[in-house]
Protein backbone atom coordinates (compact mmCIF):
# COMPACT_ATOMS: atom_id res chain seq x y z
CA UNK A 1 0.00 0.00 0.00
CA UNK A 2 1.75 3.14 -1.36
CA UNK A 3 0.74 6.25 1.45
CA UNK A 4 3.29 8.66 -0.12
CA UNK A 5 3.73 10.01 -3.74
CA UNK A 6 5.64 7.29 -5.66
CA UNK A 7 8.77 8.10 -7.00
CA UNK A 8 7.94 9.11 -10.53
CA UNK A 9 10.85 7.13 -11.62
CA UNK A 10 9.28 3.97 -10.33
CA UNK A 11 6.33 4.90 -11.66
CA UNK A 12 7.63 4.71 -15.15
CA UNK A 13 10.06 2.10 -14.62
CA UNK A 14 8.85 -0.92 -17.32
CA UNK A 15 7.06 1.85 -19.66
CA UNK A 16 7.86 3.28 -22.83
CA UNK A 17 6.45 6.76 -22.63
CA UNK A 18 5.50 8.13 -26.44
CA UNK A 19 7.74 11.16 -27.46
CA UNK A 20 5.54 12.57 -30.40
CA UNK A 21 2.07 13.62 -30.13
CA UNK A 22 0.40 12.25 -32.88
CA UNK A 23 -2.06 14.37 -35.09
CA UNK A 24 -5.08 11.99 -35.26
CA UNK A 25 -5.82 8.50 -33.13
CA UNK A 26 -8.73 6.23 -33.67
CA UNK A 27 -9.65 6.77 -29.77
CA UNK A 28 -8.47 8.99 -27.25
CA UNK A 29 -8.28 8.57 -23.36
CA UNK A 30 -8.52 11.42 -21.09
CA UNK A 31 -7.20 10.60 -17.88
CA UNK A 32 -4.17 7.82 -16.80
CA UNK A 33 -5.19 6.32 -13.74
CA UNK A 34 -6.43 2.81 -13.15
CA UNK A 35 -9.55 3.02 -15.20
CA UNK A 36 -8.54 4.85 -18.20
CA UNK A 37 -5.03 2.14 -18.42
CA UNK A 38 -7.61 -0.69 -18.43
CA UNK A 39 -9.66 0.40 -21.42
CA UNK A 40 -6.53 1.10 -23.36
CA UNK A 41 -5.42 -2.18 -22.36
CA UNK A 42 -9.01 -4.09 -23.19
CA UNK A 43 -8.48 -1.92 -26.60
CA UNK A 44 -5.63 -3.24 -27.63
CA UNK A 45 -6.99 -6.99 -26.52
CA UNK A 46 -9.21 -6.38 -29.13
CA UNK A 47 -6.54 -5.38 -32.04
CA UNK A 48 -7.42 -1.36 -31.76
CA UNK A 49 -3.80 -0.55 -31.87
CA UNK A 50 -4.62 3.08 -32.73
CA UNK A 51 -5.10 4.37 -29.06
CA UNK A 52 -3.75 6.99 -27.31
CA UNK A 53 -4.10 8.15 -23.34
CA UNK A 54 -3.33 11.00 -22.45
CA UNK A 55 -2.56 12.25 -18.80
CA UNK A 56 -2.03 15.59 -17.50
CA UNK A 57 0.50 14.91 -14.42
CA UNK A 58 1.85 11.19 -14.20
CA UNK A 59 0.17 7.64 -14.20
CA UNK A 60 -2.19 7.21 -11.28
CA UNK A 61 -2.28 10.67 -9.71
CA UNK A 62 -5.39 12.01 -8.12
CA UNK A 63 -6.78 9.16 -6.49
CA UNK A 64 -5.60 6.00 -8.26
CA UNK A 65 -2.69 6.04 -6.24
CA UNK A 66 -3.25 6.05 -2.74
CA UNK A 67 -6.22 3.85 -3.04
CA UNK A 68 -6.77 0.87 -0.54
CA UNK A 69 -6.87 -1.71 -3.65
CA UNK A 70 -9.28 -3.86 -2.13
CA UNK A 71 -10.65 -6.55 -4.85
CA UNK A 72 -13.98 -7.23 -3.78
CA UNK A 73 -16.33 -9.12 -5.81
CA UNK A 74 -19.99 -9.17 -3.89
CA UNK A 75 -21.94 -5.83 -5.81
CA UNK A 76 -25.58 -5.11 -4.87
CA UNK A 77 -26.81 -6.48 -8.37
CA UNK A 78 -26.25 -9.49 -10.35
CA UNK A 79 -24.54 -7.71 -13.39
CA UNK A 80 -22.24 -5.29 -11.32
CA UNK A 81 -21.03 -8.51 -9.25
CA UNK A 82 -20.24 -10.73 -13.12
CA UNK A 83 -17.83 -7.08 -13.50
CA UNK A 84 -16.10 -7.27 -10.01
CA UNK A 85 -15.53 -10.77 -10.66
CA UNK A 86 -13.85 -10.40 -14.05
CA UNK A 87 -11.22 -7.52 -12.65
CA UNK A 88 -10.19 -10.53 -10.00
CA UNK A 89 -9.51 -12.75 -12.95
CA UNK A 90 -7.81 -10.34 -14.71
CA UNK A 91 -5.60 -9.04 -11.85
CA UNK A 92 -4.76 -12.82 -10.58
CA UNK A 93 -3.04 -13.01 -14.29
CA UNK A 94 -1.49 -9.71 -15.43
CA UNK A 95 1.64 -10.18 -13.29
CA UNK A 96 2.34 -13.51 -15.26
CA UNK A 97 1.26 -11.60 -18.84
CA UNK A 98 3.03 -8.42 -18.45
CA UNK A 99 6.03 -9.18 -16.26
CA UNK A 100 4.62 -6.41 -13.95
CA UNK A 101 4.42 -7.11 -10.24
CA UNK A 102 0.96 -5.93 -8.92
CA UNK A 103 0.66 -7.66 -5.79
CA UNK A 104 -2.43 -9.39 -5.87
CA UNK A 105 -3.32 -11.75 -3.56
CA UNK A 106 -6.53 -13.36 -2.54
CA UNK A 107 -6.89 -13.58 0.90
CA UNK A 108 -10.81 -13.32 1.25
CA UNK A 109 -12.94 -10.80 3.13
CA UNK A 110 -15.07 -10.79 6.03
CA UNK A 111 -18.13 -8.49 7.11
CA UNK A 112 -19.33 -8.34 10.48
CA UNK A 113 -22.39 -7.45 11.92
CA UNK A 114 -23.32 -6.06 15.13
CA UNK A 115 -27.28 -6.20 15.03
CA UNK A 116 -29.32 -8.24 13.32
CA UNK A 117 -30.48 -6.43 10.62
CA UNK A 118 -27.22 -5.88 9.59
CA UNK A 119 -26.66 -10.06 9.79
CA UNK A 120 -30.17 -10.20 7.52
CA UNK A 121 -28.47 -7.89 5.38
CA UNK A 122 -25.26 -9.40 5.25
CA UNK A 123 -27.11 -12.75 4.58
CA UNK A 124 -29.31 -11.58 1.92
CA UNK A 125 -25.93 -10.27 0.17
CA UNK A 126 -24.31 -14.01 0.80
CA UNK A 127 -27.62 -15.60 -1.31
CA UNK A 128 -26.96 -13.27 -4.17
CA UNK A 129 -23.08 -13.77 -4.39
CA UNK A 130 -24.55 -17.61 -4.37
CA UNK A 131 -26.76 -16.84 -7.13
CA UNK A 132 -23.57 -15.32 -9.13
CA UNK A 133 -21.41 -18.47 -8.56
CA UNK A 134 -19.29 -17.12 -5.58
CA UNK A 135 -18.14 -19.23 -3.07
CA UNK A 136 -19.46 -17.34 0.25
CA UNK A 137 -19.62 -18.59 3.85
CA UNK A 138 -22.31 -17.59 6.67
CA UNK A 139 -20.04 -18.13 9.58
CA UNK A 140 -20.41 -17.63 13.69
CA UNK A 141 -18.80 -14.66 15.29
CA UNK A 142 -16.60 -17.66 16.79
CA UNK A 143 -15.67 -18.56 13.49
CA UNK A 144 -15.09 -15.15 12.14
CA UNK A 145 -12.32 -14.82 14.69
CA UNK A 146 -10.70 -18.10 14.15
CA UNK A 147 -10.48 -16.10 10.59
CA UNK A 148 -9.17 -12.84 12.03
CA UNK A 149 -7.63 -13.61 15.79
CA UNK A 150 -7.21 -9.94 16.51
CA UNK A 151 -11.55 -9.23 16.62
CA UNK A 152 -13.46 -8.43 19.36
CA UNK A 153 -16.65 -10.43 19.01
CA UNK A 154 -18.65 -9.73 21.98
CA UNK A 155 -20.92 -7.76 20.02
CA UNK A 156 -21.20 -9.72 16.47
CA UNK A 157 -24.05 -11.54 15.79
CA UNK A 158 -22.83 -12.88 12.69
CA UNK A 159 -20.08 -12.58 9.44
CA UNK A 160 -20.09 -13.44 5.92
CA UNK A 161 -16.39 -14.87 3.98
CA UNK A 162 -15.68 -14.55 1.18
CA UNK A 163 -12.93 -16.35 0.80
CA UNK A 164 -11.52 -15.29 -3.14
CA UNK A 165 -12.04 -11.53 -2.65
CA UNK A 166 -8.48 -10.09 -2.76
CA UNK A 167 -6.62 -7.16 -2.16
CA UNK A 168 -3.60 -5.11 -4.94
CA UNK A 169 -1.15 -3.05 -5.07
CA UNK A 170 -2.87 0.01 -7.33
CA UNK A 171 0.12 2.11 -8.64
CA UNK A 172 1.94 -1.62 -9.97
CA UNK A 173 -1.66 -2.94 -11.11
CA UNK A 174 -1.92 0.31 -13.17
CA UNK A 175 1.54 0.41 -14.37
CA UNK A 176 0.77 -3.35 -15.59
CA UNK A 177 -2.52 -2.38 -17.34
CA UNK A 178 -0.47 0.57 -18.89
CA UNK A 179 2.60 -2.20 -19.92
CA UNK A 180 -0.12 -4.24 -21.84
CA UNK A 181 -1.53 -1.67 -23.34
CA UNK A 182 1.77 -0.15 -24.80
CA UNK A 183 2.50 -3.31 -25.91
CA UNK A 184 -0.51 -3.74 -27.60
CA UNK A 185 0.44 -0.35 -29.77
CA UNK A 186 -1.04 1.92 -27.35
CA UNK A 187 0.69 5.23 -27.11
CA UNK A 188 0.52 7.23 -23.19
CA UNK A 189 1.48 10.33 -22.98
CA UNK A 190 1.98 11.99 -19.41
CA UNK A 191 2.18 15.47 -18.79
CA UNK A 192 -0.01 16.14 -21.58
CA UNK A 193 -3.12 18.28 -20.77
CA UNK A 194 -6.73 17.96 -22.67
CA UNK A 195 -7.70 21.79 -22.72
CA UNK A 196 -10.76 21.33 -24.96
CA UNK A 197 -12.91 18.26 -26.39
CA UNK A 198 -13.80 19.01 -30.57
CA UNK A 199 -17.16 18.59 -31.38
CA UNK A 200 -19.47 18.89 -34.89
CA UNK A 201 -23.15 18.88 -35.37
CA UNK A 202 -24.47 15.87 -36.91
CA UNK A 203 -27.53 14.22 -38.07
CA UNK A 204 -28.26 12.68 -34.65
CA UNK A 205 -27.04 15.38 -32.73
CA UNK A 206 -23.38 16.84 -32.08
CA UNK A 207 -20.70 13.85 -32.19
CA UNK A 208 -16.76 14.33 -31.12
CA UNK A 209 -14.26 14.93 -33.38
CA UNK A 210 -11.36 14.81 -31.32
CA UNK A 211 -9.43 16.80 -28.46
CA UNK A 212 -7.02 19.70 -28.19
CA UNK A 213 -4.01 19.59 -25.80
CA UNK A 214 -1.16 22.54 -24.40
CA UNK A 215 0.71 20.21 -27.04
CA UNK A 216 -1.50 19.78 -30.09
CA UNK A 217 -4.56 18.89 -31.14
CA UNK A 218 -5.75 15.24 -31.92
CA UNK A 219 -8.20 14.30 -33.84
CA UNK A 220 -9.94 11.24 -33.06
CA UNK A 221 -13.64 8.78 -33.72
CA UNK A 222 -13.88 8.32 -30.40
CA UNK A 223 -13.07 10.23 -26.93
CA UNK A 224 -13.34 8.28 -23.60
CA UNK A 225 -13.46 10.65 -20.49
CA UNK A 226 -11.51 8.90 -17.89
CA UNK A 227 -10.71 12.13 -15.97
CA UNK A 228 -11.89 10.92 -12.08
CA UNK A 229 -12.27 13.97 -9.99
CA UNK A 230 -11.74 16.14 -12.70
CA UNK A 231 -14.39 14.39 -14.91
CA UNK A 232 -17.15 16.60 -14.39
CA UNK A 233 -14.92 19.11 -15.99
CA UNK A 234 -13.80 17.40 -18.90
CA UNK A 235 -17.56 16.27 -19.60
CA UNK A 236 -18.46 20.21 -19.81
CA UNK A 237 -15.96 20.41 -22.33
CA UNK A 238 -18.19 18.63 -24.56
CA UNK A 239 -21.52 19.81 -23.58
CA UNK A 240 -22.09 16.27 -21.21
CA UNK A 241 -23.20 15.71 -17.98
CA UNK A 242 -21.14 13.99 -15.83
CA UNK A 243 -22.45 14.62 -12.28
CA UNK A 244 -19.53 13.84 -9.38
CA UNK A 245 -17.55 15.90 -6.47
CA UNK A 246 -14.56 14.97 -4.88
CA UNK A 247 -14.50 14.20 -1.01
CA UNK A 248 -12.39 13.80 1.72
CA UNK A 249 -11.70 9.85 2.47
CA UNK A 250 -9.52 9.47 5.65
CA UNK A 251 -7.48 6.00 6.44
CA UNK A 252 -4.67 5.45 9.01
CA UNK A 253 -1.69 2.90 8.65
CA UNK A 254 -0.26 1.64 11.89
CA UNK A 255 2.70 1.01 13.23
CA UNK A 256 3.89 -2.55 12.75
CA UNK A 257 2.07 -4.61 14.98
CA UNK A 258 3.78 -8.23 16.04
CA UNK A 259 0.39 -10.30 16.51
CA UNK A 260 -0.99 -9.53 12.97
CA UNK A 261 -0.89 -12.47 11.28
CA UNK A 262 0.16 -12.64 7.42
CA UNK A 263 -2.68 -13.15 4.96
CA UNK A 264 -5.20 -11.98 7.35
CA UNK A 265 -8.74 -11.48 4.70
CA UNK A 266 -9.85 -7.84 4.60
CA UNK A 267 -12.27 -6.77 7.35
CA UNK A 268 -15.34 -4.66 6.68
CA UNK A 269 -17.30 -3.42 9.73
CA UNK A 270 -20.03 -1.40 8.42
CA UNK A 271 -21.83 -0.61 11.82
CA UNK A 272 -18.61 1.00 12.13
CA UNK A 273 -18.23 2.76 9.50
CA UNK A 274 -14.86 1.03 8.83
CA UNK A 275 -12.61 -1.51 7.06
CA UNK A 276 -9.59 -3.03 7.59
CA UNK A 277 -6.26 -4.14 5.95
CA UNK A 278 -3.38 -6.12 6.50
CA UNK A 279 -0.38 -4.83 5.07
CA UNK A 280 3.03 -6.21 5.95
CA UNK A 281 2.71 -6.72 9.29
CA UNK A 282 0.58 -3.42 9.69
CA UNK A 283 -3.39 -2.42 9.87
CA UNK A 284 -4.60 -0.27 7.54
CA UNK A 285 -7.97 1.47 8.74
CA UNK A 286 -10.18 3.53 6.45
CA UNK A 287 -13.15 5.11 6.97
CA UNK A 288 -16.57 5.66 5.19
CA UNK A 289 -17.93 8.11 7.80
CA UNK A 290 -21.70 9.23 7.86
CA UNK A 291 -20.42 13.08 7.75
CA UNK A 292 -18.37 13.13 5.03
CA UNK A 293 -17.07 16.65 3.91
CA UNK A 294 -16.83 17.66 0.02
CA UNK A 295 -13.89 19.16 -1.05
CA UNK A 296 -12.66 21.87 -4.06
CA UNK A 297 -15.56 23.32 -3.89
CA UNK A 298 -13.88 26.16 -5.69
CA UNK A 299 -12.31 23.61 -7.99
CA UNK A 300 -9.18 21.69 -7.98
CA UNK A 301 -5.74 23.49 -8.11
CA UNK A 302 -4.06 23.22 -11.53
CA UNK A 303 -1.35 21.60 -9.63
CA UNK A 304 -2.59 19.10 -7.80
CA UNK A 305 -0.84 15.47 -8.22
CA UNK A 306 0.13 13.09 -5.72
CA UNK A 307 -1.50 15.86 -3.00
CA UNK A 308 -2.60 14.56 0.20
CA UNK A 309 -5.20 17.09 1.95
CA UNK A 310 -5.35 18.26 5.56
CA UNK A 311 -6.73 15.84 7.49
CA UNK A 312 -8.47 16.39 11.09
CA UNK A 313 -7.83 14.09 13.20
CA UNK A 314 -10.84 15.14 15.21
CA UNK A 315 -13.38 14.00 12.51
CA UNK A 316 -11.66 10.73 11.93
CA UNK A 317 -11.60 10.17 16.37
CA UNK A 318 -15.42 8.39 16.87
CA UNK A 319 -13.95 6.13 14.23
CA UNK A 320 -10.83 5.37 15.20
CA UNK A 321 -12.49 4.77 18.97
CA UNK A 322 -14.67 2.16 17.11
CA UNK A 323 -11.99 0.58 15.64
CA UNK A 324 -10.31 0.36 19.46
CA UNK A 325 -13.37 -1.87 20.18
CA UNK A 326 -13.79 -4.00 17.33
CA UNK A 327 -9.49 -4.46 17.43
CA UNK A 328 -8.43 -4.23 21.18
CA UNK A 329 -4.74 -4.19 19.63
CA UNK A 330 -5.19 -0.76 18.37
CA UNK A 331 -5.15 0.63 21.69
CA UNK A 332 -1.54 -0.11 22.54
CA UNK A 333 -0.37 0.80 18.47
CA UNK A 334 1.53 3.72 17.02
CA UNK A 335 0.21 5.08 14.31
CA UNK A 336 2.93 5.69 11.32
CA UNK A 337 0.47 7.71 8.91
CA UNK A 338 -2.68 9.46 8.83
CA UNK A 339 -3.82 10.13 5.52
CA UNK A 340 -6.58 12.17 3.87
CA UNK A 341 -6.97 12.70 0.67
CA UNK A 342 -9.73 13.33 -2.64
CA UNK A 343 -12.17 10.31 -4.29
CA UNK A 344 -14.89 11.49 -5.93
CA UNK A 345 -18.77 10.27 -5.27
CA UNK A 346 -22.01 10.37 -7.45
CA UNK A 347 -25.35 11.35 -6.38
CA UNK A 348 -26.80 7.86 -6.30
CA UNK A 349 -23.50 5.67 -5.50
CA UNK A 350 -23.13 3.91 -8.95
CA UNK A 351 -20.17 4.94 -11.44
CA UNK A 352 -20.69 5.99 -15.05
CA UNK A 353 -19.96 3.52 -17.98
CA UNK A 354 -20.97 4.11 -21.04
CA UNK A 355 -22.14 7.05 -24.83
CA UNK A 356 -23.23 10.42 -23.22
CA UNK A 357 -26.62 10.83 -24.64
CA UNK A 358 -25.47 14.56 -25.43
CA UNK A 359 -22.88 13.74 -27.56
CA UNK A 360 -22.04 10.90 -29.81
CA UNK A 361 -19.20 8.97 -29.30
CA UNK A 362 -18.00 10.23 -26.52
CA UNK A 363 -17.76 7.99 -23.86
CA UNK A 364 -17.45 7.75 -19.69
CA UNK A 365 -15.64 5.53 -17.58
CA UNK A 366 -15.45 7.82 -14.02
CA UNK A 367 -17.25 8.12 -10.86
CA UNK A 368 -16.35 5.23 -9.21
CA UNK A 369 -17.26 5.88 -5.52
CA UNK A 370 -13.94 4.59 -3.50
CA UNK A 371 -14.26 1.08 -5.60
CA UNK A 372 -12.06 2.04 -8.40
CA UNK A 373 -10.00 -0.90 -8.26
CA UNK A 374 -12.29 -3.80 -8.10
CA UNK A 375 -14.24 -2.46 -10.91
CA UNK A 376 -11.72 -0.79 -13.71
CA UNK A 377 -11.01 -4.25 -14.75
CA UNK A 378 -14.97 -4.33 -15.65
CA UNK A 379 -15.26 -1.37 -16.79
CA UNK A 380 -12.63 -1.85 -19.34
CA UNK A 381 -13.56 -4.64 -20.72
CA UNK A 382 -16.99 -3.02 -21.32
CA UNK A 383 -16.18 0.23 -22.85
CA UNK A 384 -13.68 -1.16 -24.85
CA UNK A 385 -16.66 -3.84 -26.30
CA UNK A 386 -18.71 -1.21 -26.44
CA UNK A 387 -17.00 0.99 -28.31
CA UNK A 388 -15.56 -1.85 -31.24
CA UNK A 389 -19.01 -3.41 -31.30
CA UNK A 390 -21.14 -0.83 -31.03
CA UNK A 391 -23.79 -1.67 -28.33
CA UNK A 392 -22.23 -2.61 -24.53
CA UNK A 393 -21.45 -6.83 -23.95
CA UNK A 394 -24.27 -6.41 -21.39
CA UNK A 395 -26.84 -4.86 -19.56
CA UNK A 396 -25.27 -2.37 -17.81
CA UNK A 397 -28.11 -0.03 -16.78
CA UNK A 398 -26.74 0.14 -13.06
CA UNK A 399 -24.04 2.60 -14.08
CA UNK A 400 -25.04 3.43 -17.18
CA UNK A 401 -24.44 7.39 -18.13
CA UNK A 402 -27.29 7.84 -19.57
CA UNK A 403 -29.07 7.72 -16.46
CA UNK A 404 -28.16 10.93 -15.18
CA UNK A 405 -30.65 13.77 -14.91
CA UNK A 406 -29.88 17.47 -15.69
CA UNK A 407 -30.08 19.10 -12.62
CA UNK A 408 -27.60 16.55 -10.67
CA UNK A 409 -24.86 17.88 -12.84
CA UNK A 410 -25.43 21.38 -10.70
CA UNK A 411 -22.47 22.36 -9.23
CA UNK A 412 -24.10 23.19 -5.28
CA UNK A 413 -26.08 20.00 -5.48
CA UNK A 414 -23.38 17.77 -5.89
CA UNK A 415 -21.63 20.01 -3.17
CA UNK A 416 -24.28 18.30 -0.54
CA UNK A 417 -25.17 15.34 -2.48
CA UNK A 418 -21.55 14.08 -2.49
CA UNK A 419 -20.69 13.91 1.16
CA UNK A 420 -24.10 12.13 1.52
CA UNK A 421 -23.53 9.54 -0.89
CA UNK A 422 -19.94 8.51 0.94
CA UNK A 423 -22.19 8.46 4.14
CA UNK A 424 -23.73 5.65 2.22
CA UNK A 425 -21.53 3.20 1.01
CA UNK A 426 -21.72 1.29 4.20
CA UNK A 427 -25.20 2.33 5.28
CA UNK A 428 -28.02 -0.35 6.03
CA UNK A 429 -30.07 -0.57 2.80
CA UNK A 430 -32.30 -3.81 3.77
CA UNK A 431 -34.53 -3.47 5.70
CA UNK A 432 -33.91 0.03 6.72
CA UNK A 433 -32.08 2.34 4.64
CA UNK A 434 -29.26 3.62 7.51
CA UNK A 435 -30.31 3.02 10.93
CA UNK A 436 -28.51 5.62 12.84
CA UNK A 437 -24.95 4.80 11.94
CA UNK A 438 -24.41 8.49 10.59
CA UNK A 439 -24.73 9.86 14.51
CA UNK A 440 -22.58 6.60 15.61
CA UNK A 441 -19.61 7.62 13.09
CA UNK A 442 -19.70 11.61 13.46
CA UNK A 443 -17.24 13.55 15.50
CA UNK A 444 -20.26 14.52 18.00
CA UNK A 445 -22.29 11.79 18.67
CA UNK A 446 -26.02 11.98 18.41
CA UNK A 447 -27.48 12.39 21.30
CA UNK A 448 -31.39 12.54 19.72
CA UNK A 449 -33.94 10.40 21.71
CA UNK A 450 -36.46 8.11 19.74
CA UNK A 451 -39.45 9.13 20.03
CA UNK A 452 -38.26 12.94 19.96
CA UNK A 453 -38.19 13.60 23.83
CA UNK A 454 -37.46 10.11 25.12
CA UNK A 455 -34.85 10.44 28.43
CA UNK A 456 -31.47 9.11 27.40
CA UNK A 457 -31.93 5.89 29.38
CA UNK A 458 -34.43 5.05 26.71
CA UNK A 459 -32.61 6.16 23.80
CA UNK A 460 -31.78 2.84 21.56
CA UNK A 461 -28.30 2.16 21.04
CA UNK A 462 -26.43 3.16 17.78
CA UNK A 463 -26.95 1.04 15.26
CA UNK A 464 -30.31 -1.08 16.52
CA UNK A 465 -32.36 0.67 13.60
CA UNK A 466 -35.72 2.82 14.01
CA UNK A 467 -37.89 0.03 14.32
CA UNK A 468 -35.10 -2.53 16.00
CA UNK A 469 -35.84 -6.27 14.53
CA UNK A 470 -39.71 -5.74 15.08
CA UNK A 471 -41.78 -7.56 11.79
CA UNK A 472 -43.29 -4.20 9.45
CA UNK A 473 -47.03 -3.47 10.64
CA UNK A 474 -49.71 -5.25 8.28
CA UNK A 475 -50.61 -1.48 7.93
CA UNK A 476 -48.27 0.19 4.91
CA UNK A 477 -48.93 3.65 6.09
CA UNK A 478 -47.97 3.54 9.92
CA UNK A 479 -46.91 1.35 12.52
CA UNK A 480 -47.32 2.25 16.45
CA UNK A 481 -44.64 1.69 18.96
CA UNK A 482 -44.83 2.74 22.75
CA UNK A 483 -43.44 6.35 23.88
CA UNK A 484 -40.33 5.80 26.29
CA UNK A 485 -41.64 8.90 27.83
CA UNK A 486 -45.59 8.64 28.12
CA UNK A 487 -45.89 4.76 27.48
CA UNK A 488 -48.48 5.44 25.21
CA UNK A 489 -48.61 4.79 21.39
CA UNK A 490 -46.77 7.01 19.10
CA UNK A 491 -47.15 7.28 15.56
CA UNK A 492 -44.42 5.60 13.50
CA UNK A 493 -43.45 6.48 10.05
CA UNK A 494 -43.02 2.62 8.70
CA UNK A 495 -40.38 4.30 6.08
CA UNK A 496 -36.94 2.43 5.04
CA UNK A 497 -34.99 5.69 5.56
CA UNK A 498 -34.13 6.62 9.11
CA UNK A 499 -36.50 8.43 11.34
CA UNK A 500 -33.41 9.70 13.13
CA UNK A 501 -31.36 11.00 10.45
CA UNK A 502 -32.50 14.70 10.38
CA UNK A 503 -31.72 14.58 14.26
CA UNK A 504 -28.04 13.49 13.63
CA UNK A 505 -26.92 15.37 10.91
CA UNK A 506 -25.21 17.66 13.30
Amino acid sequence: MNVAPPDRRAVREGLSVAQELPSEARVVIVGGGIAGCSIAYHLTKLGWSDVVLLERKQLTCGTTWHAAGLVGQLRATLNLIKLAVYTTDLYSGLEAETGQATGFKQNGSLGVASNAERFEELKRGASMARMAGLEVQVISPTEARELYPLLNIEDVVGAVFLPNDGQTNPIDTTMALAKGARTGGAKIFEDTKVTAIRTAPGPAGPRVMGVATDKGDITAEYVVNCAGMWAREVGLMAGARVPLHACEHYYILTDPMPDVPAGLPVLRDPDGCAYYKEDAGKILLGAFEGNARAWGMDGIPEDFSFDELPGDMDHFMPVLEGAMHRIPAFENVGLRKFFCGPESFTPDVRYYLGETPEVGNFFVAAGFNSIGIQSAGGAGKVISEWIVDGHPPMDVADVDIRRVIPFQNNKRYLEQRAPESLGKLYAMHWPYDQPARAAACAPRRCTSAWPPGAPASARRPAGSGPTGSRRRASNPSTTTATSARTGSPTPRPSTRRCARRSACST
